[in-house]
């Protein structure tokens, strides 16, 4: 079953259920891809569906962010339920371990040794964790402090 099945059986089930949080996150990421499906011009893949799902992910983060700021204590809840339903979609986060372990590989693979080459580590160390949803802001923390920025 492909993961565009998967969430349409479960957007089903969530009907069924009146379960009207996880129905509307649901929606939500239906459209996300029906829209990115439109853009491409063709039905998307799994990987490009994940990529999907972990884009509205860091989007409802940064949306957690703004809401706690303006004191919203209400919409943090709704997007960090939102989150939870989304975050079932994808695979299990790197640890620090492995995010430490591909960081400490990319520099080897660079040469880098001084702060100025944080982009330069970011680029290889990326692809490394693909497919294992590695938060780019931990990454970049962890390179940062390899590198003694």
């Amino acid at each position: 079953m492909s993961l565009n099945e998967k969430i349409a059986a479960d957007l089903t089930a969530a009907m069924k259920a009146r379960d009207l949080a996880r129905l509307s996150a649901l929606r939500m990421l239906k459209a996300a891809i029906m829209n990115k499906g439109v853009e491409k011009g063709r039905d998307l893949q799994d990987a490009e569906i994940l990529q999907v799902v972990s884009s509205l992910v860091k989007q409802r983060r940064d949306s957690i962010e703004q809401f706690r700021n303006a004191g919203r204590t209400d919409l943090v809840e709704k997007e960090s339920g939102e989150i939870a339903v989304l975050e079932a979609y994808l695979p299990p986060a790197a640890s620090p371990a492995e995010i430490d372990e591909a960081v400490a590989a990319a520099i080897a693979e660079t040469g880098a040794g001084s702060p100025k080459d944080v982009g330069k580590v970011m680029k290889a160390v990326m692809p490394k964790l693909a497919g294992r949803n590695a938060d780019g802001k931990a990454v970049n923390e962890a390179v940062r402090r390899k590198l003694g920025a």
